[in-house]
C-alpha cells in the first residue's frame, strides 16, 4: 500500500474525528483499503490465464470504452478504471437517504473533500441498515440503497469493480462516462448541480458512443430504455411535487399522513400503468420497496438540472471542452447562483435537440 495513500487517510481522520464520528470514518478508511488491497491492472487480469473467459472478454470491451471516453468525450485520461477489483460482493457501498416525515429535502451531512452531500455511504450493508434504523426511530423517512460504483473526484485511481461488470456493456459505458465526469467539475455542498451534471455527461457521450458501434440495435435499445428512465423520473417528479405541496398545506398531522400514502400510491399506480403499457419492468424493485420522501429524494436530486445541463453543452455546439470550462465556471459560483447561471442557457434547448 502507498504511503501516501495511508497518509492522507490518516489525515482525513485527524480532521474529522471530532465532528461526525470517528467509527464512521473508519469504516470508509477499512473498506477503502480493502479495495485497493484488490485491485489489479487491467492488462494483468486479462493476460492471467486463471481469468474467467467472459470477465476476460468483458475487460478487452470495457478498456476500449475507457479509452473512448477519453479520447472522444475528454474525460480524464488517467489510471481510473484501468484496473479491476472483486470486492465479492454485490454493491460497491449502500447508501442511506434520509427525510422528515413531512418533507422532501433530503437531509444532509457534511465530509472534507467532497463537502456536504444527502446520502451516508457505508461499505457494509449491515452498518448502513444499522444507521438508517437509528433515523427511522427519530422518525424520518429512509432509504437504503445499493450502488455499483463511486468516484473518489479524482484523487485516488477508482478501478473497474465487480460490482457491474455483469452489467450490458451500453450499461457499463454510461457508469463510466457518469462517474468520470466527477473528476471533471465538481461543486461542494451542491449535490444536485454534481449528479445532474454527470447524468448529462452520461447522456451526451452514450449518444456518441452508441453511434461510434454503428449498431442499429444497441442503439435502439438504448433509446427505449433511456425513455423507461425518462418516464420513471417524470412519474417520480410529479410525486415529489404533490407531496411538497402537501407538506406546505398546513393540514393536521393525521391527515396529512393519510393524504401522503395516497399519492405515494398513485405514483405506484402510473408507474404500474406505463409498464404494463410498454412492457418494461426495470423499476419494479424500487417501487416494491414502499418508497417514501427519502427514496423519491434520491431520484430527484440525479434529475432535477439535466436539462440545464444538455442545454448548455447545445449553447456551445456540443463542444465537450468548452462545456466543461463553462460548468467548471459555474461550479466556482455561489451555490444560490449556480442554477441561474444554468438557466441561461435553456431558450437555446428549445431551439434545438441536445446533443
Amino acid at each position: 500500500m502507498h504511503f501516501f495513500r495511508l497518509a492522507v487517510i490518516a489525515g482525513l481522520l485527524v480532521l474529522v474525528g471530532g465532528c461526525n464520528g470517528i467509527g464512521y470514518y473508519w469504516q470508509s478508511v477499512n473498506g477503502q483499503l480493502d479495495l485497493w488491497g484488490r485491485q489489479r491492472p487491467v492488462a494483468e487480469v486479462i493476460g492471467d490465464p486463471g481469468t474467467d473467459e467472459t470477465l476476460r472478454k468483458k475487460l478487452v470491451r470495457v478498456a476500449r470504452i475507457r479509452d473512448f471516453a477519453s479520447r472522444e468525450l475528454k474525460l480524464p485520461d488517467n489510471a481510473s478504471y484501468r484496473s479491476y477489483a472483486d470486492l465479492e460482493r454485490p454493491f460497491a457501498v449502500w447508501n442511506v437517504f434520509a427525510a422528515p416525515e413531512f418533507s422532501v429535502l433530503p437531509m444532509q451531512w457534511c465530509f472534507p473533500v467532497a463537502g456536504c452531500v444527502v446520502y451516508r455511504g457505508y461499505f457494509d450493508r449491515a452498518d448502513a441498515e444499522r444507521f438508517s434504523a437509528g433515523l427511522a426511530a427519530q422518525g424520518h423517512d429512509v432509504y437504503v440503497g445499493g450502488v455499483p460504483a463511486y468516484s473518489t473526484l479524482g484523487y485516488f485511481a477508482d478501478p473497474l469493480l465487480n460490482t457491474f461488470m455483469h452489467f450490458p456493456d451500453v450499461e457499463i459505458a454510461r457508469l463510466l462516462f457518469h462517474e468520470l465526469a466527477h473528476q471533471v467539475a465538481y461543486a461542494r455542498d451542491d449535490t444536485v448541480f454534481n449528479e445532474s451534471f454527470a447524468v448529462a455527461v452520461e447522456t451526451a457521450g452514450m449518444k456518441r458512443w452508441l453511434a461510434s458501434t454503428g449498431s442499429q440495435k444497441t442503439l435502439a435499445d438504448f433509446e427505449r430504455r433511456q425513455r423507461a428512465r425518462e418516464v420513471f423520473k417524470e412519474i417520480v417528479e410529479r410525486c415529489r411535487q404533490r407531496l411538497d405541496t402537501l407538506y406546505r398545506s398546513g393540514l393536521a398531522p393525521d391527515a396529512m399522513r393519510i393524504r401522503k400514502v395516497a399519492i405515494l400510491e398513485q405514483m405506484a399506480e402510473e408507474y404500474r400503468a406505463f409498464s404494463d403499457g410498454a412492457g418494461f419492468a426495470g423499476y419494479d424493485r424500487w417501487f416494491a420497496q414502499r418508497p417514501n420522501n427519502a427514496q423519491v429524494a434520491s431520484v430527484v436530486i440525479y434529475t432535477q438540472l439535466v436539462p440545464e445541463f444538455l442545454a448548455l453543452l447545445d449553447r456551445e455546439d456540443g463542444d465537450l471542452g468548452r462545456f466543461y470550462a463553462q460548468v467548471k465556471r459555474i461550479a466556482n459560483l455561489p451555490k444560490d447562483e449556480r442554477a441561474g447561471a444554468l438557466r441561461l442557457a435553456a431558450p437555446q434547448a428549445q431551439a434545438r435537440a441536445p446533443r
